[in-house]
């Protein structure tokens, strides 16, 4: 069962993930991020500058999970950052705007340059945000929906303004990410060969959460 909270007061980490949100200028990376670490929006948020970055400790199957949000500015003057940005990060979540046609044709580049210089088995959730926009939209559901089948990612549209799926997004992610390090750790245990491990070797661990409500991204081809 995963529970979300936002304090971080004294309490026993046992996991950090690190999370990049990526993708054009002005489709409301910073605005997610806000919504889901401190649960505000802001009409007049300025351009992020650089990097930064927000923390939010949850829980999710008893384990007590930091997550680490980091958010850059899309202008491409700050690409220096790129390799010290995706280092060490699990998970992405590739942003852009229902509303702006060049935001989703660019998602394209962004995985590439992701895939180059993250992790190969970091967990992508590609989002398109300002769903509360239903009447100025320039990208419909069914395009991204096959690019993110097509490309192996898992997909949601948010809204930050309304806090329509934010948290799911950032659910889905981090629980994933979970159930990965938690195979790992099994396998390991099951390595060290002391036999009673066996007996999971090769079941699913399924942890109940917002994951379970999304269809799960599809391995292969149709």
């Amino acid at each position: 069962m995963a529970s979300a909270g936002y304090g971080d007061a004294n309490q026993k980490i046992d996991y950090v993930f690190k999370v990049v949100l990526i993708g054009d200028s002005a489709v409301g990376k910073s605005q997610i991020l806000a919504r889901f670490a401190r649960n505000d929006f802001s009409m007049d948020s300025k351009a992020t500058i650089g990097v930064e970055f927000q923390t939010r400790t949850l829980v999710i199957e008893h384990k007590s999970v930091k997550a680490q949000i980091w958010d850059t500015a899309g202008q491409e003057r700050y690409r220096a950052v790129t390799s010290a940005y995706y280092r060490g990060a699990v998970g992405a979540m590739l942003v852009y705007d229902i509303t702006k046609r060049p935001s989703f044709d660019h998602i394209p580049r962004w995985l590439e340059e992701l895939r180059n210089h993250a992790d190969k088995n970091i967990v992508i959730i590609l989002i398109g945000n300002k769903s509360d926009l239903e009447e100025q939209r320039a990208v419909p559901t069914e395009d991204a929906k096959e690019f993110a089948e097509k490309e192996g990612l898992f997909f949601l549209e948010t809204s930050a303004l309304q806090a329509t799926n934010v948290e799911t997004a950032f659910m889905t992610v981090l629980t994933e990410i979970f159930n990965i390090v938690n195979k790992k750790n099994l396998a390991a245990d099951e390595n060290q060969g002391n036999g009673n491990s066996a007996s999971l070797s090769g079941k699913k661990i399924i942890v109940p959460g917002p994951a379970q409500e999304i269809p799960k991204k599809s391995m292969c081809c149709q």
